[in-house]
């Protein structure tokens, strides 16, 4: 699913809220560094889903020295 251009500052902040609700910090996720690329790593999430300025929902992992897009996450079911 490809998401639009730009989002709004509203739904950049309701996908921040829903991704905290539902996943709190320490959440396993496998994310993809490149998307579109088969390459994938598990890491633990160290952070809440914040804005990045004001164009991207990120949140930051266990072992990456940035923040990752939550659109490049995908939370890991049964994992603790």
């Amino acid at each position: 699913m490809k998401r639009p251009k730009q989002l709004t500052p509203e739904h950049l902040a309701w996908l921040c809220h829903q991704w905290n609700r539902l996943y709190p910090t320490g959440t396993w996720v496998e994310y993809h560094p490149v998307l579109g690329k088969s390459e994938h790593r598990l890491r633990r999430t160290r952070s809440e889903a914040s804005i990045l300025s004001d164009h991207t929902a990120v949140v930051f992992l266990d072992g990456e020295p940035g923040c990752v897009a939550l659109e490049a996450c995908v939370p890991v079911k049964g994992k603790s």
